[in-house]
């Protein structure tokens, strides 16, 4: 499985070696709270990927943005620190609809690991099911996972100042037109992007879309069928969900500026629009 993944799919192969869960769950306002929940329930056989620590570089104040994209063989180490092996089947799932769990789908992508799906509907629909969980924490031996060419991109400020291609701002919209920006110190977006907010690639079951009302939205929202396309966000993780859901609605895959506004306005060089 590639893109998504329903709960009950994930209960019929419970159990499974070769299946490797991970529980990405976070919170911006709380550092402490997603590993929290992990100990207290998680879904069987998990381990927790952390966003700060596991999923990011340290911040460079002034130089990069809030959630750097770490180097790629020290990702490798943390991956077989995990024990994950080439023919898994990864899954992962937040409590966020794919929020934070997008960026585990895309950094294995990176790696060149195709077979990574977001569980749809995340931990919320696990427990709503009734499906099991458990406090227990699975323990692996690590792995020699091995890296293959990346199955995705990602572009520096630099190639975003220099690009025709279309930037897909995943920040809901009072954030990307500069009129209430509640997290950075600047408000507004990259010139030239147009404003796609995550949020609305599910539905109200907080489930993705259909690939079919996916393509509408995309449509609507002036996102080109053929063409390049980057995608960011506040820190490079919102963006990742964006991503995923153009993928699974059959589009070429676009870069991720991983840096993202938050390292964007590190440089007041670099121009600022708001509207």
């Amino acid at each position: 499985m590639k893109t998504l993944i329903r709960a009950d799919e994930l209960y019929a192969n419970l159990g499974r070696e070769d299946w490797f869960i991970f529980d990405c769950r976070f919170s911006l306002a709380n550092e402490q709270e997603g590993p929290g929940q992990f100990r207290e329930a998680h879904v069987p056989g998990a381990q927790y990927a952390n966003l700060n620590e596991d999923l990011s570089a340290p911040v460079v104040p002034g130089k990069t943005g809030r959630h750097p994209l770490p180097e790629r063989e020290w990702f490798l180490e943390k991956v077989r620190s995990w024990g994950a092996t080439n023919d898994a089947q990864v899954i992962v799932y937040d409590e966020m609809s794919g929020a934070f769990a997008a960026r585990l789908w895309w950094m294995f992508r990176w790696l060149g690991h195709e077979a990574v799906a977001v569980l749809d509907g995340g931990f919320t629909q696990w427990r709503a099911m009734g499906y099991p969980v458990t406090d227990e924490v699975k323990t692996v031996p690590a792995s020699d996972f091995r890296a293959g060419e990346p199955l995705t991109q990602w572009v520096s400020a630099k190639e975003v100042l220099d690009t025709d291609a279309t930037l897909i701002d995943a920040r809901d919209e009072s954030r990307y037109r500069g009129e209430k920006e509640t997290i950075d110190p600047v408000g507004g977006h990259i010139p030239g992007a147009i404003s796609v907010p995550f949020a609305n690639n599910l539905d109200w079951s907080q489930g993705f879309k259909s690939p079919e009302q996916l393509v509408e939205r995309f449509r609507q929202a002036g996102v080109p069928e053929d063409g390049p396309s980057i995608c960011y966000c506040g820190s490079g993780v919102t963006a990742t969900h964006n991503i995923l859901a153009l993928v699974h609605a059959g589009y070429p895959e676009p870069a991720l500026y991983p840096g993202s506004w938050s390292e964007w306005i590190t440089d007041p060089d670099r121009p600022v629009e708001r509207s």
